[in-house]
């Protein structure tokens, strides 16, 4: 008799198409067991939306440290507060960043979005910066001939079809030295190795390749002086080569186009975000109404959150005279709202590009540092708030409130930064720009909306399996195994209300759920709810005197 022994689980009772069978003996089969491991996405990737002085303008870039962020975009700037932002989001917990830089080209034709040099004297070969600016006026390039023989055989080139290459951005700037170029048709030709190797040109477009190596740069006339500052050198001269920085930019710049991946659609190939930070021109802040509204519609797409900087007119009369008016200038209402969140006032620090000066910053950069903290620390479902969410980097706050200013502005939804002693400056409130009390909202809290999102997309991307599986009760019961599974996981860290699972969470997909006629039609429907944590907002204590002990 053959013997067929099979390992299968309590919920998936499809067995495969049995295997088949010639001699007397043990066959062995593996059964699935129908555990599809759900995974909780990542809470604080935060998009940054802006000018810089350099870096790529067609594609949006990932930076870990602030170290990645000047390498690529450049350092601290006047013109260009997003530079500061995304300082103050490392200094404060964050960790990871994606940078999409704006640029509109200049209104004036005549002036060129990126700079410019030729190396060589009668064979020339172009190089063009590799992102627009004025950043790039400052290339310098040198050509030697001190190649390697070894090189041009394994090329099959003749020694003399090699050059070296050296590039600098200023006298005393990043350097990179490329070795054993050609324009020859190799792996060495200086256009592909430009293309994969550099951060600073790439070949221009504009002028195609010599047949012949450019000619070696001459020594410097005196050897005691840097050869980056021999007039031998080549660099960026006339103004016909030189690059220039963005006009302001306007809607359109911010909108872009989906399919050019233009403006806020920069992110389209980042797979994840979580939070959103716009900046606007110079050390302004946006005061586009319909600006706003736009990237929101982009944020709620994208299930990511919106913080939003107070605008630079905002002021400590008129937000306690009126701040529903106030607040009404950035038109952010209605759901939609629920996705995004203000914080009042813009933080005070030092400014390193002007000895110092105290100056007023917008602080949307930090406070996505301090999210992003609490979620590694707590989990996205406690508060970025309270006495542990203190500001890092910051001298002091452009506005000091009073507790009971704080509650007029904590009543419209507006949450206020405030300075404790020993506390020092920290986040003083945790609503969503939906958190007026007049509202009523079911997503009132900071806390409460991005364990909402956490959730939609963890079970958007966990459940991809279920599409195109059978639609009949054993496909139900794996869906309920796995979700279930994820949502206790989540309970036992402590991310609902309740005692037990039952008063946590539920997680339902049955014939209930899915009737024949939605089967017909090719649908499954899954119904989870979650009792989410809210936060203590307001403590009341209550003293009673004894009376002390009186006889009956």
């Amino acid at each position: 008799m053959a013997t067929k022994t099979r390992w299968f689980s309590t919920v998936e009772r499809t067995f495969p198409m049995p295997v088949p069978v010639s001699y007397p003996g043990v066959y062995i089969e593996e059964i699935s067991s129908g555990v599809r491991t759900i995974t909780g996405v990542a809470t604080s990737i935060t998009a940054f939306l802006g000018q810089a002085p350099q870096g790529p303008t067609d594609k949006a870039g990932r930076v870990l440290n602030y170290s990645d962020f000047v390498r690529q975009y450049g350092d601290l700037d006047v013109n260009y507060p997003m530079g500061f932002a995304v300082r103050d989001f490392f200094l404060n917990g964050g960790t990871n960043a994606v940078i999409a830089r704006l640029y509109k080209d200049p209104s004036d034709a005549a002036k060129k979005p990126t700079a410019s040099l030729q190396i060589g004297e009668g064979t020339k070969v172009g190089l063009l910066a590799n992102s627009p600016g004025t950043w790039g006026n400052a290339l310098l390039a040198r050509v030697d001939d001190k190649v390697d023989q070894d090189v041009a055989d394994d090329l099959g080139v003749a020694k003399a079809d090699l050059f070296n290459l050296r590039v600098r951005l200023g006298p005393t700037g990043p350097l990179e030295t490329f070795l054993n170029l050609t324009v020859k048709d190799t792996v060495r030709r200086i256009d592909r190795v430009l293309a994969a190797e550099s951060a600073l040109v790439v070949i221009d477009p504009a002028t195609p390749l010599p047949i012949t190596v450019p000619e070696k740069t001459p020594d410097p006339k005196d050897p005691k002086k840097s050869e980056w500052l021999d007039d031998k050198t080549k660099r960026v001269e006339t103004e016909a080569e030189k690059g220039h920085d963005s006009d302001p930019l306007d809607k359109a710049a911010y909108e872009g186009k989906r399919n050019l991946r233009t403006g806020k659609y920069l992110l389209e190939d980042i797979d994840l975000i979580n939070l959103v930070c716009v900046f606007g021109n110079k050390a302004t802040s946006l005061t586009d109404a319909d600006m706003y509204n736009d990237i929101l519609s982009y944020c709620i797409e994208r299930r990511a959150f919106l913080l939003v900087d107070p605008p630079t007119d905002w002021s400590h009369n008129g937000l306690m005279t009126n701040p529903a008016t106030e607040l009404a200038k950035l038109s952010i209402t209605g759901k939609s709202a629920r996705n995004a969140a203000v914080f009042y006032p813009r933080l005070l620090q030092a400014n390193p590009l002007r000895n110092n000066t105290i100056e007023p910053f917008a602080g949307s950069g930090a406070l996505a540092g301090v999210l992003a903290r609490t979620d590694a620390e707590r989990g996205v479902w406690k508060a970025p708030a309270g006495i542990d969410a203190s500001l890092n980097g910051v001298a002091g706050l452009a506005d000091i409130l009073t507790d009971a200013e704080n509650g007029v502005l904590n009543q419209e939804g507006i949450n206020v930064l405030r300075q404790f002693p020993v506390h020092g400056r920290v986040v003083w409130g945790a609503r969503t720009m939906r958190g007026a009390d007049r509202s009523g909202d079911e997503y009132k809290y900071v806390p409460v909306r991005r364990t909402a999102l956490f959730l939609e997309e963890s079970l958007y991307r966990g459940l991809q399996w279920v599409v195109f599986e059978p639609n009949d009760e054993p496909l139900w019961a794996q869906i309920r195994l796995n979700v279930g599974a994820f949502m206790q996981s989540l309970f036992r860290q402590g991310a609902f209300q309740g005692k037990t699972p039952a008063e946590a969470y539920f997680v339902k997909c049955d014939k209930e759920t899915t009737t024949q006629d939605d089967i017909n039609k090719g649908i499954v429907h899954i119904v989870v709810g979650f009792a989410p944590l809210k936060p203590a907002e307001f403590v009341i204590v209550q003293l009673q005197q004894i009376a002390g002990q009186l006889a009956a």
